[in-house]
């Protein structure tokens, strides 16, 4: 096995599938490239040419493809000292850029999310803030956040009276979607919410990435408690959860819980011992020939259907339902027919209805309460007003997570954080161990606080603030350690560029400033750079998740990190020893993969060489950065 260099972007997805087409169709390649001839070939009748087809299109869809396609160059870097529980924590909290940082969870996260929940911007030409150039590139992002000098990006609202209204929005969302895709599992789902601005345009996005055989609902949200009588045509009382999966052939959401309401629902006026029973109609609308009788109650009285409904069922199927006493006429014996339903024979829960009352699950009052209660404000005008209530995202959490299967849960639209809320206090409510991941641009506040400067600062805050209130309020019974301990922390990482100079591909024409170029790459790694942040963005780029286990040894006196119980070996002192390597290479238990700094062999190609060797005799994967 030869010695490889660990790629410093995130990963290649046009790559990707380029060689699936490769590994379905080798003969539509000639020298490297396909063959669109050879390929509409190979597809025989399954190509259409030269006819209409009904599709989504707008201003700028193909360069936000390309924008897709481009690899990121930047890396994740650890704040631990914002974080709470670090070193044991799976819950994640990323502040950047969601296009870049999607593109960096590629490799680690790929069908990993059992499901996402986002409140993307509604482009209502008030709260849709971006940088005028939509791509929002790493060195955009820097300078706008303040990591780089430079001029910031100029923010601007997307108005109406923009003529590329939509499609700026379109080319904001598309990628991001497609991106978040790649990372559902094979039974996972995605939530959406949004207006009637863009619902239309959203669905129609959806069906392109997702399939439109994974639809799976359009839930509406009573988002207020009491009309808008100030509105000029009509008081817009609901937003839209759009629902999709990655595979709706093996997608089922859970059934809700009986409420107490529910179950008030049903009694025993006869006394059956069958137990409490509701009744429920025996007509339908639908012709049914042979739902066409007349039936007599035990009092004598004679019943048919309503005009234009039929019996439901045949007339011996109600003879035997009679027989068995499943009939309901009423408490005098002589109202029309119902079937009686047995609680102990209905399903243990309730599916799940597209409407959403906020009696059930919350509305904006209660949300902006919420979030002024776990987030301490200097001024009001910092207070988010699309903020959603945690009992709503509680919700979907219900439908789409199992409370003891460590579903993943990610938001990159994370706002103030109330899906990471929602998700501690629904592991609070059911001793469940749902993870989650949470991604927020730090946008600024209308007003610097002492504490708050940014939108992403609000999300670290009320995230601390809910850890802390769930802590006073820990119940002994789901805190016992071991199994069902809950998870109370979170690590913070933030978007910055690599940890080491990355060759861009081109090289000046000038032999002296080539020459300058390759002195300063000969050391790689950037000034500033920590061997923290060097080691999490070798595990990102290894394809290893941001909590994975890490543990310290010391192997010939240096400093070894052992990732995933000796799954991969990083070394990332300053000079590697020769001893150092001997111990690696009879190490138990054997590691699989060993990584290493390229600059750590100080130019000692001999025993660079030697390690490249006796690693692949030893069956270990041997890479340099």
């Amino acid at each position: 096995m030869t010695e490889d260099r660990l790629p410093l972007t995130s990963q290649n997805m046009l790559d990707d599938k380029i060689a699936a087409l490769r590994e379905l169709f080798p003969e539509v390649f000639a020298e490297g490239k396909v063959d669109f001839e050879r390929l509409k070939q190979a597809l025989g009748e399954s190509i259409e040419e030269g006819r209409e087809r009904y599709g989504l299109s707008w201003a700028g869809k193909s360069e936000a493809i390309r924008n897709l396609q481009a690899q990121s160059v930047g890396t994740l870097t650890p704040v631990p000292e914002e974080s709470v529980n670090f070193e044991t924590t799976e819950n994640i909290f990323i502040e950047g850029d969601n296009l870049e940082v999607l593109k960096l969870l590629q490799k680690s996260y790929h069908n990993q999310i059992k499901m996402i929940y986002i409140d993307p911007p509604y482009n209502t030409g008030k709260e849709f803030i971006y940088p005028d150039n939509f791509r929002e590139g790493l060195e955009d992002y820097l300078r706008y956040s303040g990591q780089k000098n430079g001029e910031g990006i100029k923010l601007t609202t997307n108005t109406e009276t923009n003529g590329r209204f939509h499609s700026k929005w379109l080319n904001m969302m598309y990628p991001r979607l497609f991106l978040a895709r790649n990372l559902l599992k094979e039974d996972g789902v995605i939530f959406v919410s949004i207006d009637d601005h863009e619902v239309h345009n959203l669905r129609a996005l959806m069906n392109e990435i997702f399939g439109e055989e994974n639809f799976i609902a359009s839930v509406i949200w009573q988002k207020v408690f009491s009309p808008k009588n100030s509105a000029r045509h009509f008081s817009e009382d609901h937003d839209y959860i759009i629902v999709y999966v990655r595979n709706s052939e093996v997608w089922l959401p859970n059934l809700l819980a009986r409420t107490e309401e529910a179950n008030a629902r049903y009694s025993n006026p006869d006394n059956d011992p069958r137990d409490v029973w509701s009744s429920g109609d025996l007509t339908a609308r639908n012709f049914y020939a042979d739902g066409q009788y007349e039936v007599r109650s035990p009092s004598g009285k004679t019943f048919v259907p309503p005009r234009g409904r039929y019996w439901a069922i045949r007339y011996e199927k109600f003879l035997e339902l009679e027989q068995d006493k499943r009939i309901w006429w009423g408490e005098d014996g002589d109202s029309m027919p119902r079937l009686k339903r047995f609680l102990s024979e209905v399903k243990q829960g309730i599916v799940p209805q597209t409407l959403w009352k906020y009696s059930d699950v919350g509305h904006t009052q209660e949300a902006k309460k919420e979030l002024v209660e776990f987030v301490q404000f200097e001024n009001t005008d910092n207070v988010l007003d699309t903020v959603k209530p945690t009992r709503l995202i509680q919700r979907i959490l219900q439908l789409a997570t199992t409370p003891l299967a460590n579903d993943l849960v990610l938001d990159f639209f994370s706002g103030s954080a109330s899906t990471a809320h929602a998700v501690l206090k629904q592991n609070k409510e059911d001793g469940g161990n749902r993870r989650f991941i949470c991604v927020q641009l730090p946008e600024y506040l209308p007003i610097a606080e002492t504490k708050l400067k940014t939108i992403a600062d609000i999300g670290k805050a009320r995230i601390h603030s809910a850890i802390a209130n769930l802590d006073e309020t820990r119940n002994g019974d789901l805190d016992l350690n071991g199994v069902g301990q809950h998870d109370r922390g979170f690590k913070v990482f933030t978007l910055t560029e690599s940890n080491f100079k990355i060759w861009d591909g081109t090289a000046p024409q000038n032999v002296e400033q080539l020459s300058i170029l390759l002195q300063e790459f000969a050391e790689n790694i950037r000034p500033g750079t920590t061997k923290l942040g060097m080691l999490y963005e070798i595990l990102l780029k290894a394809g290893f998740p941001l909590t994975a286990k890490v543990e310290k040894l010391e192997i010939a006196g240096q400093e070894i990190y052992a990732i995933e119980d000796q799954e991969l070996f990083i070394c990332l002192e300053y000079e590697i020893l020769e001893e150092t390597v001997r111990q690696i290479l009879t190490y138990q238990p054997k590691p699989k993969q060993f990584i290493s700094l390229d600059s750590s062999f100080r130019g000692n190609d001999q025993l660079k060489t030697n390690t490249q060797l006796q690693m692949r005799d030893h069956d270990i994967k041997f890479r340099t950065v």
